[in-house]
């Protein structure tokens, strides 16, 4: 099982991680993560049958929301 800095050291390098790994990097639960990309908060793309979440979309998704909700 992958520790939380070793996640973290991998998304640096990558540019789209899983559903379930952007939920980890976010320290966040699946079910919030998936109410997001269900509301179209947090952008996605799907090839195949897999779905992918760029680092850059989660990085805005939660600018946005330090923004929504920092005030």
């Amino acid at each position: 099982m992958t520790n939380h800095t070793e996640l973290l050291t991998q998304a640096m390098q990558l540019i789209a991680v899983s559903p379930n790994e952007a939920a980890r990097l976010c320290s966040i639960g699946r079910t919030t993560l998936y109410a997001a990309l269900s509301s179209g908060e947090l952008r996605s793309v799907k090839i195949g049958t897999r779905r992918l979440i760029t680092i850059d979309a989660i990085r805005a998704w939660l600018q946005h929301n330090e923004q929504k909700f920092g005030e």
